[in-house]
C-alpha cells in the first residue's frame, strides 16, 4: 500500500507538469486538417476570405493562393480559450517573388469573429495581442508583437509600426519548409519564439482568459501564398479541471449526501441484502471527484457511496475496488500538486513583488540619510552667505565714509587751488607794454634819421 500511494504521487506530479492538448483549439495535430466526412471544414473553427474562400487541404490551408493579388484569408476558433497558462505552436510556409507582399497575423484577441479578415493596420480597436509576420524593416522580414485593450484605433494611428513592444528579424520567405512560431503565456512572463529560439520575451505581459485564436493574411498586388500547416493550443491544465474547478461546491455538497447515505446503509445492512445484492450486480462505483486529465467526451462521472467490504466476493471485483480507489487518490493528488504549484508560484511572484518593495523602501532610505548632508550643506551656505552680506555692508559703508570725507576736504581746498593754478596778469601787461615802447622808440628813430637825411630836391 505504501508503494501504491507513493507511485500514485509521482504520478500525480509527473501529470500536473505535463501540458494537455486544448482540442477544441487546435487543429493540423492529428492526420487530417478537414474530416473525410466534412471536407472542406475544419472542426470548432470558422473559415472566411475575400474574393474567396481560403483552401483547406489534407495537411494545410492555403489562407492566401499565388494569383491572384489583393486577397485575404483568415481562420478563428469558434471557442475561446479558457486557460491562463497555454502555448501556442503555429507552423506556417511563405512562398512568392522575390518582392515580399502582404503579412501573417497570429491573433489572441476578445473579439476575434469580428475583426474577420484585418490585419494589424485596418483592426481598429481590438482587444487583445497580434503577432504579425512581413518585411517590413527590409531586411528580409520581422516579427512584431501588438497590444491593445480597445483604447487605440490601430486604423487610425498615423504610425502604427510605433506601437509594437518586442520585435525581432526574421528572414520568413521562401524557406522551403515550414517555420515554427510558438507562443508561450506562463505565471512568470510572456515569450515568443521561432524555430526553438527566442525572440523576445517580457514579465509585463498577461492576456486574461475568454480570447479567442485566429490566423489572418491578407497580400497586396504582388502577393505571397501563406499556408498553415497546423495550430496546436496546450495548456497545463486540461477543460475538465476547470470545469471540475467550478462545481467543486456541488461534488462536496454530493459527497456530504452520499456520507449521510453510507451511514444509513450500514445502519440497515441486516435487512437491506436485496438492495446490497443489486448493487453488486451493478458493477463497483466510488464517490472519488477526478480532476486528472480525461478525454472531452467522457467528462460525466457517476458518483455513488462506498461499498461494504462484503460485498466484494471475487479477487475481480476487490481489484476493481483498489483501482478505483488508487485511481481516485491519484487524481486527488494531481489536484493537490497543481493547487500547491499554483499557490508556490504565486508566493514567488509575491516575494519578488515584496523584495522589490522593500528595495524601492531602501533606496528612498539612502534618500533620506542624505537629506541630513544636504542639510548640513544648505546651513553652512546660509551661514557664508550671511557673512557676505556684512563684510558687504561693511565694506560699502567704510566706503561711503571716505568718499564724503575725500568730497569734504576737496570743497575746502577748492578755491586756493583754482587760485594757486590761475596765471598772473602782470606779466602780460608788461609784456603789452614793453612791447609799445619799442615801438614808440623804433618810430622815433626812424623820424629823426629821415630828419637829418639830405634832402633831394627835383
Amino acid at each position: 500500500m505504501r508503494f501504491s500511494m507513493s507511485l500514485a504521487a509521482l504520478l500525480g506530479a509527473g501529470a500536473a507538469q505535463a501540458y494537455f492538448l486544448v482540442s477544441e483549439l487546435s487543429f493540423g495535430y492529428a492526420g487530417r486538417i478537414s474530416p473525410a466526412d466534412n471536407p472542406g471544414h475544419i472542426a470548432n473553427f470558422a473559415v472566411s476570405g475575400q474574393p474567396g474562400m481560403p483552401e483547406i487541404l489534407s495537411s494545410k490551408v492555403i489562407l492566401t493562393p499565388v494569383a491572384p493579388g489583393n486577397a485575404r484569408g483568415a481562420i478563428w476558433s469558434e471557442n475561446p480559450l479558457v486557460h491562463s497558462n497555454w502555448i501556442i505552436d503555429v507552423d506556417f510556409r511563405a512562398s512568392g517573388p522575390d518582392r515580399a507582399g502582404g503579412n501573417l497575423n497570429i491573433w489572441v484577441a476578445r473579439d476575434g469573429k469580428n475583426l474577420g479578415t484585418r490585419s494589424v493596420y485596418n483592426a481598429g480597436r481590438f482587444d487583445g495581442l497580434v503577432l504579425v509576420i512581413d518585411s517590413h524593416g527590409g531586411q528580409g522580414g520581422m516579427l512584431r508583437g501588438f497590444l491593445n485593450d480597445g483604447s487605440t484605433d490601430f486604423s487610425q494611428h498615423h504610425n502604427v509600426d510605433s506601437l509594437a513592444f518586442g520585435h525581432c528579424q526574421f528572414s520568413y520567405r521562401n524557406l522551403g519548409r515550414p517555420a515554427q512560431i510558438k507562443l508561450r503565456q506562463r505565471g512568470d512572463g510572456f515569450r515568443v519564439q521561432i524555430d526553438g529560439k527566442t525572440c523576445f520575451e517580457t514579465s509585463k505581459v498577461s492576456l486574461p482568459k475568454g480570447n479567442f485564436v485566429g490566423i489572418t493574411a491578407s497580400t497586396p498586388d504582388s502577393p505571397d501564398s501563406f499556408e498553415v500547416f497546423k495550430m496546436v493550443v496546450t495548456s497545463e491544465t486540461s477543460s475538465h479541471d476547470i470545469d471540475s474547478g467550478s462545481n467543486n461546491n456541488d461534488n462536496n455538497n454530493n459527497n456530504n449526501n452520499n456520507n449521510n447515505n453510507n451511514n444509513g446503509n450500514n445502519n440497515n445492512n441486516n435487512n437491506g441484502n436485496k438492495d446490497t445484492s443489486s448493487n453488486s450486480n451493478a458493477g463497483t462505483q466510488f464517490a472519488y471527484s477526478r480532476q486528472q486529465q480525461v478525454p472531452t467526451n467522457s467528462q460525466d462521472f457517476e458518483e455513488v457511496a462506498d461499498q461494504d467490504a462484503d460485498t466484494f466476493q471475487s479477487s475481480k471485483a476487490q481489484f476493481q475496488d483498489l483501482h478505483n480507489r488508487l485511481q481516485g487518490t491519484n487524481h486527488q493528488l494531481a489536484s493537490v500538486y497543481r493547487s500547491v504549484s499554483r499557490h508556490h508560484q504565486m508566493d514567488e511572484q509575491r516575494h519578488n513583488e515584496v523584495q522589490d518593495l522593500f528595495a524601492a523602501v531602501n533606496s528612498k532610505l539612502a534618500l533620506l540619510d542624505q537629506l541630513a548632508t544636504f542639510q548640513q550643506r544648505i546651513v553652512a551656505l546660509e551661514n557664508e552667505v550671511r557673512n557676505m552680506n556684512t563684510e558687504l555692508h561693511e565694506r560699502l559703508s567704510t566706503t561711503e565714509r571716505s568718499m564724503h570725507g575725500a568730497l569734504r576736504t576737496h570743497h575746502m581746498s577748492l578755491t586756493a587751488r583754482v587760485t594757486e593754478n590761475i596765471p598772473g596778469h602782470g606779466k602780460l601787461i608788461a609784456v603789452i607794454i614793453g612791447t609799445q615802447v619799442v615801438l614808440v622808440g623804433a618810430y622815433v628813430v626812424y623820424k629823426r634819421r629821415r630828419a637829418n637825411s639830405p634832402k633831394k630836391y627835383l
